[in-house]
């Protein structure tokens, strides 16, 4: 089971900006080590947490964090600005 954590700034902090909504030129991309550790299911459905978050507050901070209480490492997400993409990824792959 996923849980998310909240996030560091408030939700209506002027940078929490983020919708998580990959597109052809923001590509969603995840780590292996992240693909290992949780699988594409989970991060998918993280994925999607995030988007209907995104929306449902006009967006999120730039990182955002799960964390499964049977796994040692929490997944990240990083939506980085224009041209960038948004990945999945362990702490220590950043």
């Amino acid at each position: 089971m996923m849980i998310h954590r909240p996030q560091e700034i408030p939700l209506d902090d002027p940078r929490s900006n983020n919708m998580f909504k990959p597109t052809g030129t923001k590509p969603f991309v995840a780590t292996p080590a992240a693909l290992e550790m949780f699988g594409s299911q989970a991060i998918l459905g993280c994925l999607e947490i995030l988007q209907l978050k995104a929306k449902r507050h006009g967006g999120l901070d730039y990182l955002q964090v799960f964390e499964d209480p049977e796994k040692a490492k929490r997944l990240w997400f990083i939506e980085d600005g224009e041209g960038g993409t948004i990945t999945a990824l362990l702490p220590s792959d950043h």
